[in-house]
């Protein structure tokens, strides 16, 4: 497996409460004790200046610590369907987008996220900053989602948001299901379509709006696929 880098005190330490493998730490001398009370065994932490870390760092305005992290291997087997609700990501594109979504899905207690191969990369700066650590308390999958889809034979419901589908405020989700999310420009494709069962829609108020950003419709899925918890808490 490869290898990616996180940044940011934040991220960093919400890193190092992880189960991820982290291969190396470069900070600067003011951050040294922020690192500290979060350690992680067997960690190698290098001392830099700020220029030196602003040559490593993804950003035009670097952080004062940045972690190299080993990639995880995350097999198919570890999806969980049964029993919770699912998040399946068609074609998501925008780095930003991702890395939001896995945020809101970590908010909602969704722990499972399914990507469609041609989503952008989990592992790119952009994506890994976004999460703001949910990135951590996560399982995301990329696969082929119709072959995820034709192995479930109808089993689990299926939701997928298209403007010709039913008022999503008048829904009963019940307990469990997978949530597809199409792509910024094109939606869910017509291949993934074909199997959902229970196409929803969220209407607009104010009908000049076009549509919706893939972050922000995933978000109010989540928030309504766990009404009914959130009126007990």
């Amino acid at each position: 497996m490869g290898e990616f880098v996180v940044e940011g005190p934040k991220l960093v330490a919400e890193l190092l409460q992880s189960n991820y493998h982290v291969l190396e730490i470069f900070a600067v001398e003011e951050q040294l004790n922020h690192i500290l009370k979060h350690p992680a065994a067997g960690v190698k932490v290098t001392v830099v200046s700020p220029s030196e870390l602003g040559r490593i760092s993804h950003f035009k305005t670097p952080n004062d610590v940045l972690a190299l992290v080993k990639q995880p291997a995350v097999a198919l087997a570890e999806l969980e369907t049964e029993d919770d609700f699912v998040l399946m990501l068609d074609g998501i594109a925008d780095p930003g987008n991702l890395g939001t979504i896995i945020r809101t899905a970590d908010w909602f207690g969704i722990r499972n996220i399914i990507c469609s191969s041609n989503c952008v990369e989990l592992f790119n700066p952009k994506v890994v900053q976004a999460t703001m650590g949910s990135l951590f308390r996560t399982k995301v999958f990329y696969t082929d989602l119709l072959k995820v889809l034709s192995e479930m034979n109808n089993e689990v419901p299926v939701y997928g948001t298209f403007l010709d589908g039913d008022n999503i405020y008048a829904e009963d989700f019940g307990e469990s299901g997978i949530i597809v999310i199409g792509s910024e420009s094109h939606g869910i494709t017509p291949e993934v379509a074909n199997y959902v069962t229970q196409r929803i829609h969220i209407p607009s108020v104010q009908r000049g709006a076009e549509s919706l950003n893939a972050s922000v419709a995933a978000a109010i899925c989540c928030s309504e696929v766990r009404r009914n918890k959130l009126k007990n808490i």
